[in-house]
């Protein structure tokens, strides 16, 4: 596998998370807005099959492997929702302060607040890659009316960590990672990725 990596995301917080999680390993990881590569499109109802098409998208027009995710909150009491609509809940524009409005607003009134983020990782070696990379990962919390913090990005002023009592975004940078859906599915990864490498020599 290629030392350079693109990662298939232009979200500035998605960025910041994963150049810090990916620091054990050692590859060069390129933005694909820094390579001219344009958001693919993300049709589908599952976040495993979004990821796979951000990646091979990624992939295909940098001609380097290429790592994706797709993540989202899933609301127990919204039957998952808002799910992999999640950052687009409030509509287009894509807008995190009018998606947190949104979320209070379709929970009012409601009393069970769990929710947990889910992370899917595909990471593929060329855009046919047959047996891509996969790994998940879950955050368990509940969402809160009043927003906390000042880090993060997305839902994190509304999601409180069960664990912690803090917000996503109260949460130094570096704990969020210990605990988050992001971390917990990038570690799994990197496991995949150390297994890989020593079956390819």
């Amino acid at each position: 596998m290629s030392a350079r990596l693109v990662l298939a995301s232009g979200n500035p917080g998605k960025l910041r998370e994963f150049r810090r999680l990916l620091e054990p390993l050692d590859f060069d990881v390129i933005a694909q807005s820094e390579l001219g590569i344009g958001d693919a499109d993300e049709p589908y109802p599952t976040f495993i099959e979004n990821a796979l098409a951000k990646a091979r998208h990624a992939c295909d027009k940098s001609g380097l492997p290429a790592l994706a995710d797709d993540s989202g909150i899933c609301v127990d009491a919204l039957g998952g929702a808002p799910g992999v609509r999640s950052a687009r809940y409030a509509g287009e524009p894509p807008s995190d302060a009018r998606n947190n409005e949104a979320l209070v607003a379709a929970l009012r009134g409601i009393a069970d607040r769990r929710a947990h983020y889910y992370c899917v990782l595909v990471l593929v070696r060329h855009p046919a890659d047959p047996q891509p990379l996969i790994a998940e990962g879950a955050w368990h919390g509940r969402v809160v009316d009043t927003p906390r913090g000042h880090d993060g990005f997305g839902y994190d002023p509304h999601f409180e960590d069960l664990a912690t009592g803090l917000t996503g975004a109260e949460l130094p940078l570096a704990r969020k990672n210990e605990l988050s859906h992001r971390g917990h599915a990038m570690r799994s990864l990197i496991a995949r990725i150390h297994d890989d490498r020593l079956n390819d020599q």
